[in-house]
């Protein structure tokens, strides 16, 4: 049907316009906002800061029996063009279509394509793994509550996310802005994790050293 065609939701972002995150991530991307010296996504995308989980998702996937992984938002794939993925299918989502229309011409190849995706709202493909790292944390509750509920829509098996382990509570933020999130804490409370990566984070001087990504059955995830 035409509803679930690539034309259609493009034309319904024209018809309705962008939303408030569209709006907010794309002012973001068009002056920089987060700061990367090497990567528009910001400094926790330079090489330096994604060693750990480079060398950790080849055993998580394969752990898990993962073939196909949306990445979302994948940003300007920047990094994750050099991590070593044995995979049949990758998808690399992001809410700002400019980054989409480049990523596409110059990463794009018979496994590997981007699409225009905001994981609040928009159908998603049912993968092996989602992949959403240094997302969540720029999201207010509400969003985040939105996304977790669309993630278990869409017949995903298992999610990989960003989670500070040591952080004993939360609080609410307005979009695009940041903090650190315990998924484990309220109001998430995500079970116990099935495996940690320690990003091993140097970030501001050494300030996040429990910034980590957990796996999780999405089918264990709460009802938020």
């Amino acid at each position: 049907m035409l509803k679930d065609t690539a034309l259609y939701k493009g034309l319904r972002r024209l018809i309705k316009g962008p939303t408030e995150l569209e709006r907010r991530f794309t002012e973001i991307y068009q002056q920089n906002g987060f700061g990367g010296k090497d990567s528009v996504s910001g400094p926790g995308s330079d090489l330096s800061q994604t060693a750990a989980v480079r060398e950790a998702l080849p055993a998580i996937l394969k752990s898990i029996h993962a073939r196909t992984l949306l990445d979302a938002p994948c940003g300007d794939f920047f990094w994750m063009k050099e991590a070593n993925l044995d995979l049949d299918r990758y998808i690399g989502a992001d809410i700002v279509a400019a980054i989409i229309e480049r990523n596409n011409k110059t990463q794009s190849d018979t496994k590997r394509e981007f699409r225009v995706l905001d994981i609040t709202r928009d159908v998603l493909p049912a993968v092996d793994l989602i992949f959403c790292r240094d997302c969540l944390v720029h999201l207010p509750y509400a969003a985040i509550f939105s996304a977790v509920r669309n993630f278990k829509r869409s017949g995903a098996r298992y999610l990989l996310t960003t989670t500070f382990t040591a952080r004993p509570e939360n609080h609410d933020i307005p979009a695009g802005f940041w903090r650190p999130l315990n998924l484990q804490a309220a109001p998430f409370n995500f079970p116990a994790p099935e495996k940690l990566i320690d990003e091993r984070c140097t970030e501001d001087g050494g300030k996040y050293p429990d910034k980590s990504m957990g796996l999780w059955k999405i089918e264990s995830l709460p009802s938020l």
